[in-house]
């Protein structure tokens, strides 16, 4: 069944999402970052689609996105009064680097549940920062990152799971671009059971957005779960979920990561 018939189809039009050089992460622009760019442009060029709530985004990675503009080629197959979808596609130098969905739809009155609850954690006044390895994470410059648990990166610990405060440096408002940003801002939920360090870059990851986001966004600290559902054969499966300062649901979220063997960094040079 569809949730609805498209009032209307639109033709392809060309967008510009803009990485920003300060999010670079192992070997190209930070995966949330990128995904949240694209989000903005798609947005911005959906005509009447856009101007709803995203409900979820979808992006696959291709290849490591520099920080140059990423062209994108944005459709819109299905624009209806409660579903809009529209698709994307970016290059850069020729080559195929990013391709994805997005869905937005008005919210209406209907039953409401919350499964996913904030765990009882201590507030973010009361953690610690940590501060990532630049050489690492260069991009953890741009927001502070307060552990709430007792599990940390690169601690040997049993379980692959963390949990922290994080909030942006710039005070950004929480809205959907900020949260998928969010959903892959800590560290791989596998580094809490690792000790040394590796690439596991993101091959696909789904942003379900909540209708907490629909009206005025959060702002300041955010309380972000990240933990690994199952590893195996060079691949993982990273579970993301995000809560406002209050403890409302913001997003969920699912990766698909490629865990690649322990190798130095790749530094953006330009």
């Amino acid at each position: 069944m569809t949730a609805s018939p498209p009032d209307s189809t639109h033709a392809t039009s060309d967008a510009v999402a803009r990485i920003d050089p300060l999010w670079w992460s192992w070997e190209g622009a930070h995966g949330g970052h990128v995904a949240a760019a694209a989000l903005s442009a798609v947005r911005d060029h959906a005509a009447e689609a856009g101007q709803h709530p995203a409900r979820t985004l979808t992006t696959h990675f291709l290849a490591p996105v520099d920080a140059r503009p990423l062209p994108l080629t944005v459709t819109v197959p299905s624009a209806g009064r409660r579903v809009s979808t529209c698709t994307f596609s970016g290059e850069q130098d020729g080559r195929p680097v990013l391709v994805g969905s997005a869905v937005f739809g008005p919210g209406r009155p209907g039953p409401s549940y919350e499964g996913s609850t904030a765990p009882a954690v201590p507030a973010a006044p009361d953690c610690p920062p940590l501060d990532l390895p630049v050489g690492l994470a260069p991009f953890a410059k741009q927001v502070e990152i307060r552990p709430a648990t007792e599990d940390l990166p690169l601690a040997g610990g049993e379980k692959a799971e963390l949990v922290a405060w994080v909030r942006f440096a710039d005070d950004r408002p929480l809205d959907a671009e900020a949260v998928v940003t969010l959903t892959d801002v800590l560290p791989p939920g596998l580094y809490a059971h690792w000790r040394t360090p590796r690439p596991v870059p993101t091959a696909e990851l789904t942003v379900h957005f909540t209708d907490a986001l629909d009206d005025d966004a959060p702002r300041g600290w955010a309380l972000v779960r990240i933990r690994t559902e199952q590893a195996g054969s060079g691949w993982a499966v990273d579970d993301s979920t995000v809560w406002s300062a209050d403890g409302r649901l913001l997003a969920l979220a699912r990766q698909a990561r490629v865990v690649q063997r322990a190798t130095a960094p790749v530094r953006e040079t330009s």
